[in-house]
């Protein structure tokens, strides 16, 4: 398979994410690669995935995603498959997780014409500058692997929009 991840990040978390992502499709897919959305520049064309993954801040979605978006829209209402994911809340907190997921939607309701095989918020991690006695890192390694494998499954079949996933805490 050829997969494309590409990821818009601020502080790097995303980036991090989007690498044990590729990790993940490569170990299972083969071909696999990994590139910052602002630096894509060549056609989707012929891939038989992309996962596009942007930190989410302050109600928005990383403007690289939107812009990725903006500039692969020929490729992608042509029929390559995407999956998208977005970098969340830094707590366990159940109303942090449903913003994050509905900043995310809105994102992606501006472009009626996406049809994603999957979406996903991840939990975030707390910047670099914060003390680390009080950085929080809500990263999910395991789940982040898991989705990996869920798109994979997912591009091959092609989902209805309804059956679209997400990560999120558990309880306990």
């Amino acid at each position: 398979m050829d997969i494309l991840v590409a990821y818009a990040t601020k502080n790097g978390s995303t980036q991090q994410v989007a690498e044990a992502i590729a990790a993940a499709l490569r170990e299972h897919a083969g071909d696999t690669e990994l590139h910052a959305a602002r630096q894509v520049r060549e056609s989707l064309a012929g891939r038989d995935l992309v996962v596009l993954g942007g930190a989410l801040y302050s109600g928005r979605w990383h403007r690289d995603a939107h812009r990725f978006l903006k500039q692969h829209r020929p490729e992608l209402t042509a029929g390559v498959p995407i999956a998208v994911f977005g970098m969340g809340p830094r707590s366990d907190d159940k109303d942090a997780w449903r913003h994050a997921r509905a900043q995310l939607d809105r994102a992606l309701a501006k472009r009626n014409w996406l049809t994603p095989v999957a979406v996903t918020v991840f939990g975030g991690v707390d910047p670099p500058g914060r003390r680390k006695r009080h950085r929080r890192d809500m990263r999910d390694w395991d789940a982040i692997r898991n989705w990996a494998q869920l798109v994979l499954n997912q591009a091959h079949g092609r989902p209805e929009p309804n059956s679209l996933q997400r990560a999120q805490p558990t309880d306990g």
